[in-house]
């Protein structure tokens, strides 16, 4: 419990970081006297019984995927997700991972990446000529290129999983869909069950160091 609480609290100021809780369950019990043994002739029972408990075990360390606050910031391309979805992340292997971390930027082809490099599905490219990009609350990614007028780049979708506590956490700020998360449900940003983007913001974790 000591190991999971530092961790949150270490995670204070990770982006899009989501507490996490231990839960324990008790061991094996030694029966001295079995409740309901008789105690007399006359058919009378323990009403209790003697149990002696042999210790404890931690059953699991789940995630309370509770909406972290917006922070502003000066980069057009950081987002922010209010509401449920995580970003789906292409990594160099060509498997998936996904992340509520939203603090992009861009890559030397011009590609919207991850702070590890790491491409933000479906590849959206931005043009060296655009002067000014715009991301709305939907994904719709678009850019004012000199001498064109504006153009519509891409889409960016989200993805739920319908237990998000089972996803498997790699580090870096990244999950990977598991047999307990369930299959990844794509989805527009603002679509039912999908938070919406804001562009410009960053979620910060949901740990309240209070309660730590």
């Amino acid at each position: 419990n000591v190991e999971v609480i530092a961790n949150n609290l270490a995670n204070m100021n990770t982006t899009g970081y989501k507490v996490q809780r231990a839960e324990f369950q008790d061991l094996l019990y030694q029966d001295v006297e079995r409740p309901g043994d008789t105690t007399s002739d006359a058919n009378t029972v323990l009403p209790s019984g003697i149990q002696i408990g042999v210790g404890v075990r931690t059953a699991a360390t789940y995630r309370v995927v509770g909406q972290g606050n917006l922070t502003s910031t000066d980069n057009p391309y950081d987002l922010a997700i209010q509401g449920q979805g995580f970003f789906h992340i292409q990594m160099p292997d060509g498997s998936d991972a996904y992340s509520r971390d939203g603090a992009f930027s861009l890559s030397p082809d011009g590609q919207i990446v991850t702070a590890k490099g790491y491409v933000v599905a479906p590849g959206i490219s931005i043009p060296q000529a655009a002067t000014s990009v715009s991301i709305n609350a939907q994904g719709q990614v678009t850019a004012n290129v000199a001498g064109s007028g504006p153009q519509t780049l891409g889409q960016i979708e989200l993805a739920r999983f319908p237990n998000e506590g089972g996803l498997e956490a790699k580090g870096d700020n990244l999950f990977v869909e598991s047999p307990a998360s369930g299959a990844a449900l794509a989805g527009v940003p603002g679509s039912p069950g999908f938070g919406t983007l804001s562009q410009g913001f960053l979620e910060t974790s949901n740990v309240n160091p209070v309660q730590e």
